[in-house]
């Protein structure tokens, strides 16, 4: 028997499949963020990590998507500002080719929030 997927939860197996990766890197190997000069850096990072394998597995179980999709949008905002923006100094196109991934991350993350927004009311 077959069960058919609709377009909606194939975005969120992806997105959450996105944030339970990464954040399990962070976790093991901590030097992926070693260029990154903030104060407290590791413990912000474990801090991101963990709440991304959470809400990672929250989105996946189709559990508070609407709230679980919020924290990860903030994420993924503020690592375009922090680590993409500064290569606007370089040129466009490397920006462009540097924040593909968390262009595209972004765009399916309010995809999800706008899908259980509008399901909700």
């Amino acid at each position: 028997m077959f069960t058919t997927f609709s377009a909606i939860t194939i975005i969120r197996y992806l997105t959450a499949f996105v944030f339970i990766v990464s954040g399990l890197m962070k976790i093991i190997n901590p030097a992926i963020l070693s260029g990154i000069d903030l104060p407290f850096s590791v413990n912000i990072m474990f801090a991101v990590a963990l709440l991304e394998i959470i809400c990672g597995i929250f989105i996946a179980i189709n559990k508070q998507v609407r709230n679980a999709v919020i924290p990860l949008i903030i994420i993924i905002l503020t690592a375009i500002l922090i680590t993409k923006i500064p290569l606007l100094e370089t040129n466009i196109l490397t920006f462009l080719f540097e924040a593909r991934l968390d262009i595209v991350v972004l765009i399916l993350l309010v995809t999800i929030f706008y899908k259980y927004s509008i399901s909700n009311v």
